[in-house]
């Protein structure tokens, strides 16, 4: 399918649907207390839930999180088995929560290097929440945004169809969902990082110097306060002023 980005209102702001997160500082929030890395991960485990609580009472309908880069397949592979085992238990006790909440769950990237066992349980998640529609949670795994392009074109090609924009972005892991209309990065680093690089051409980037592990509600409504202040052109002209 084709998405169809919304010009901005009289007021320069589109309604706004989709927000995307990366998810930054788990292993400096833990640092700074002297504690392993890991305990940074699960702490940021705590902020995910708030956060996900906090989208769904601001109207949010699609959240995506930056869980795991195909860059951090270069991390020691100690820390990357205990963020896979992390990410498999979050889903196991937390799985039934968003059933029930009726949120939808979605896991895109590239899942060659994961664990059998993780794969088939997000499967089951993705099946259990197909039909939730109060919000679509869709969680970036083992995803780059080259990444992304590529696969996209070699579907486009092998389909024989014409390499065009409109061909490519119907076939991004995320075709089925607008454009981010925000991203927000915590941490205090101020880049992408290789994340939906073709989706945010034309989304609102918010920085927060705050540690994952710390987001909470406040994180949400700050950034969505900031984006109402924005004039969105896509390109195009304001009220038909330059």
């Amino acid at each position: 399918m084709s998405v169809n980005r919304q010009l901005p209102t009289a007021a320069g702001t589109s309604p706004l649907q989709h927000v995307a997160i990366i998810m930054d500082g788990n292993g400096r929030w833990a640092q700074r207390r002297g504690l392993p890395r890991a305990e940074g991960h699960r702490a940021g485990v705590q902020a995910v839930r708030r956060i996900v609580q906090a989208a769904g009472k601001a109207g949010i309908k699609v959240l995506t999180l930056f869980a795991f880069s195909q860059e951090n397949w270069k991390r020691p592979p100690l820390e990357v088995r205990l963020l896979m085992l992390l990410l498999q238990s979050t889903l196991t006790q937390e799985l039934g929560e968003l059933h029930e909440r009726n949120i939808r769950l979605r896991v895109i990237g590239a899942h060659d290097n994961i664990d059998a066992g993780l794969r088939e349980r997000i499967a089951e998640a993705e099946r259990l929440t197909a039909g939730n529609t109060a919000m679509t949670l869709v969680i970036a795994l083992g995803y780059g945004g080259q990444w992304d392009i590529v696969q996209a074109a070699k579907q486009v090609l092998a389909q024989g169809r014409e390499l065009t924009a409109e061909h490519i972005e119907q076939c991004l892991s995320t075709a089925q969902w607008p454009a981010p209309d925000l991203l927000i990065r915590t941490g205090g680093e101020y880049r992408i990082s290789n994340f939906m690089l073709w989706q945010l051409a034309y989304t609102e980037l918010y920085f927060s110097e705050l540690l994952w592990p710390d987001a909470d509600a406040g994180l949400i409504e700050t950034a969505l306060a900031w984006y109402q202040s924005r004039e969105r052109r896509f390109g195009g002209l304001l009220n038909a002023q330059a």
